[in-house]
């Protein structure tokens, strides 16, 4: 029985195809190849590339979306936390430099911001406040996830009207009466 089996496979082997073949006196297996390949110049090259990617689709951008409170206080978060980066280290760097422009000192400062109309200093008061405020209460906003409060739907966006809200008011206030 089983000299059998043993010739039933041997048959099976020798009269079907194989991807694998036996090669050679050490019976090594060897692969055959269905594909070839052929060698490109760099002109050549760039100019496959180029057509492989005018056929790739392209992915939506945030265009096509309906803006929602969760991606626009998103981005804005991040805008306003560059927005003051940005302004600490220009503000550093002046004051770095105050050996080689001895203008840059807080006396010339305050005196150029006295100096200044009212609708110059309320306008340069909102472009701070602004992104301070928004900074920070969303900041306060991402703190409470961290701590797992209002991570349902619903409290993500009382949360984020109340960081909006909270937003206007600090801005407000601190633009005009202060």
């Amino acid at each position: 029985m089983a000299t059998s089996i043993m010739r039933q496979s041997a048959l099976r082997r020798l009269t079907k195809p194989s991807i694998l073949r036996a090669s050679g006196p050490g019976l090594m297996l060897a692969q055959r190849r269905f594909v070839s390949t052929e060698n490109l110049t760099p002109a050549e090259n760039m100019a496959l590339l180029n057509t492989q990617r005018e056929k790739r689709p392209t992915s939506p951008h945030l265009a096509i979306y309906q803006p929602q409170l969760t991606w626009v206080a998103s981005g804005l978060n991040r805008v306003t936390g560059v927005a003051l980066s940005g302004a600490l280290y220009l503000s550093a760097m002046a004051y770095l430099l105050h050996p080689v422009f001895p203008a840059i000192d807080s006396a010339h400062l305050v005196q150029i911001a006295h100096d200044l109309p009212v609708w110059a200093k309320t306008s340069f008061k909102v472009l701070l406040a602004f992104p301070f405020t928004y900074h920070t209460y969303n900041g306060l906003r991402h703190l409470g996830w961290d701590m797992g409060k209002g991570l349902t739907i619903k409290g993500v966006y009382a949360t984020g009207y109340t960081v909006v809200a909270a937003t206007a008011i600090s801005t407000i206030y601190l633009a005009f009466f202060v």
